[in-house]
């Protein structure tokens, strides 16, 4: 018996994204005064990454670890522990139910299958129109809303399941009603922190 090897900086076939624009370098580039290495920045890097392609590609990690001065595999490492990042294309809205015990016990279970029913894919899979990926975490940080669920990053609070179908057909259901802050969306835009 052999263990296979695996090369993180090999692109898998058909999961490879265009390298980080100019713009995108800049904007990360942006952070590396705000922490004490560069390194530190990859979390939001990761961020704008996944706002800009829509998933975290392998030529673009590759491409972070070279902006960052780090090995690729770091990338790779963080991509892969948190469940928010996509190395895959993802819809272009993102719905993710709760399914911590809280939602559970309020009928978060009967949202997520509202959801599948609605959608018609299951967890981590995205509608033919690419319109929309359906996702579960653990915890929403929304328990005194439960059951609850995200489309993008909109929260959408104390769901019942006869109204996922009205949630999801609306165009605006992941209109955020106010900016998510100054510090992530303002860098890059006007030219100053």
């Amino acid at each position: 018996m052999s263990w296979k090897v695996i090369d993180r900086n090999a692109a898998p076939d058909g999961l490879d994204n265009p390298v980080l624009s100019d713009a995108l370098q800049e904007k990360i580039r942006s952070f590396f005064d705000r922490y004490a290495t560069k390194r530190a920045a990859i979390l939001p890097a990761l961020h704008m990454i996944q706002d800009d392609h829509g998933h975290i590609g392998w030529a673009a990690m590759k491409a972070l670890a070279e902006l960052l001065d780090i090995p690729a595999s770091d990338v790779f490492d963080t991509v892969s522990f948190y469940t928010y990042f996509w190395t895959h294309p993802r819809g272009r809205k993102v719905v993710t139910v709760c399914r911590s015990i809280t939602c559970e016990v309020l009928g978060g279970g009967a949202v997520l299958d509202a959801c599948r029913e609605v959608l018609g894919i299951d967890e981590h899979e995205t509608t033919a129109d690419g319109r929309y990926s359906l996702v579960t975490e653990e915890c929403l940080a929304c328990c005194d809303h439960g059951p609850c669920l995200f489309v993008n990053e909109k929260v959408h609070k104390r769901v019942d399941p006869s109204q996922v179908r009205a949630i999801l057909e609306r165009d605006d259901n992941d209109r955020l009603d106010v900016a998510r802050s100054e510090l992530y969306d303002g860098v890059g835009k006007s030219g100053d922190r």
